[in-house]
């Protein structure tokens, strides 16, 4: 499809949804169901760049809406996901990979927009197995560390679920973000199709090991010596091949049972990447060929957390990703791209940024160290406090973030940041007196907030700190 029907057929299957939610309204038919979530979002985000030149500052508030259809007759089911967003400013809708801020990304974003964000058909009947399907169409595919996938994307994937088993394989490619407000793809997901494939087995209650594989081939071709590029250009093409190895002691299940639930996990990263060289020619940046390299890189991530009792958990986490290069030789540890590192690592309900809700560093070239405690009371509350500590591993190497400010060679410390979450859930029966026309079968109240304060590794200059804070009211239906 073209990028200038996407809007188009975007808007036409936004309002087929809505509409079908206002026509459904009366009586679900057998087999159906449907629903909304209804969303308001106040956020603040200050200085992204660190005070290094004009903007960086993303304050408003917005309201999502997000009607869903689902539908099971036999062995088929159906499942479709839209969003009507209006905002003051260009704010967050989400917090998967497709809906963060990504500060590569040079795409204009309006503060308001019509989306679809999964729709699927899945067929159950390959077996007696009740937990195996094959899912066709555009899915929400996510780990539960959040590290490798997090993402909605167009897949057909098999789906094998049971107690002691968990296993998926996947084809995915991205061909549209179907937005309204956005008519092209990212150019890193420009002809980019990804294999994956995952297994777990749980060797004893709560304890599981594992293998992930993803595989991603980046078809696109790179601008030609001598022709303009801007920041919508395609600056790396290649193949690169992940593996992964964990262990994990119910690290992300929050109602574990364990006195201690640990994580380990090594990835190994191998392919080959080329990757745009540009110079600029009387104030044009042009294309001046390209850097071709073998990537042999790796990663480790370790967690642990001692669930003191019901109401308290405490742990800590570590991560290094290996990073630098040397000629045609790169050590650079890059991530799969489908990743929003979020994950319930606290031991709470609430699903928390690896790497800092404000920095939002990515496993690249990066150390990363954390202590956090967790406390949840029964259904109704819960809050994470995390301090973080950051460094890169080669100081001439850059490491990416969610920030928009640039680092310096020679120097290791990126800096440290303090996180706070905190949930009140109002279950059915439980919203307050006054809010009973909402109608709502259930609802929340989060905040969510970091605190970063930058090292010597953003040079002189800079500002001293930077923050992002977001309050969500959340109605489901």
């Amino acid at each position: 499809m073209t990028s200038k029907y996407r809007p188009v057929t975007t808007l036409a299957c936004m309002a087929g949804l809505l509409a079908s939610s206002v026509v459904l309204g009366a009586q679900p038919q057998p087999g159906l169901s449907y629903g909304a979530n209804l969303k308001l979002t106040a956020q603040s985000i200050d200085d992204l760049d660190l005070g290094t030149r004009d903007g960086g500052d993303f304050n408003g508030v917005g309201l999502s809406v997000r009607p869903w259809i689902y539908n099971r007759q036999g062995d088929w089911s159906t499942f479709a996901l839209g969003e009507a967003f209006l905002a003051t400013d260009t704010i967050e809708s989400d917090t998967s990979e497709s809906d963060t801020f990504d500060p590569n990304d040079a795409r204009e974003r309006e503060d308001q927009f019509l989306a679809m964000h999964e729709f699927w058909v899945d067929y159950g009947g390959l077996s007696a197995y009740p937990g195996e399907s094959l899912r066709l169409g555009r899915q929400k595919i996510r780990s539960a560390d959040g590290l490798w996938w997090d993402s909605n994307i167009e897949a057909l994937r098999w789906n094998f679920e049971t107690t002691l088993l968990s296993a998926h394989v996947g084809i995915a490619e991205r061909f549209s973000d179907y937005r309204t407000d956005l008519d092209e793809l990212a150019p890193e997901d420009e002809d980019r199709l990804h294999l994956l494939a995952d297994l777990s087995w749980q060797w004893q209650p709560g304890h599981w090991a594992g293998l992930k594989l993803h595989h991603s081939d980046d078809r696109g071709n790179l601008p030609g010596k001598g022709a303009s590029v801007d920041q919508l250009s395609k600056t790396a093409t290649g193949e690169l091949s992940w593996l992964g190895a964990e262990l994990n002691g119910d690290f992300y299940n929050e109602r574990s049972n364990l006195p201690l639930s640990y994580w380990v996990a090594a990835t190994w990263l191998t392919g080959n990447v080329d990757t745009l060289r540009t110079s600029t020619v009387a104030g044009r940046r042009q294309a001046d060929g390209q850097l071709s390299q073998d990537v042999d890189a790796w990663a480790v991530d370790l967690g642990l957390r001692w669930n003191i009792d019901q109401n308290w958990r405490v742990g800590t986490t570590y991560m290094r990703a290996s990073g630098g290069s040397d000629g045609d030789d790169s050590e650079q540890f890059t991530q799969t791209g489908l990743e929003s590192n979020r994950s319930k690592f606290t031991g709470t309900g609430s699903a928390i940024n690896r790497f800092g809700e404000a920095y939002r560093g990515e496993m690249n070239n990066l150390q990363a160290a954390s202590v956090f405690s967790g406390w949840q009371l029964g259904e109704d509350y819960d809050a994470s406090l995390v301090y973080h500590r950051f460094w890169r591993v080669d100081d001439q190497a850059d490491s990416s973030s969610g920030l928009k400010a640039q680092l310096v060679p020679g120097e290791k410390d990126i800096g440290q940041e303090v996180d706070l979450v905190v949930t009140r859930y109002l279950n059915r029966g439980q919203i307050p007196a006054g809010m009973e026309w909402l109608k709502a079968s259930s609802a929340l109240v989060r905040f969510r907030g970091g605190l970063f304060l930058p090292g010597d590794a953003f040079g002189k200059g800079t500002d001293s700190s930077m923050h992002r804070a977001f309050v969500d009211f959340v109605w489901r239906y």
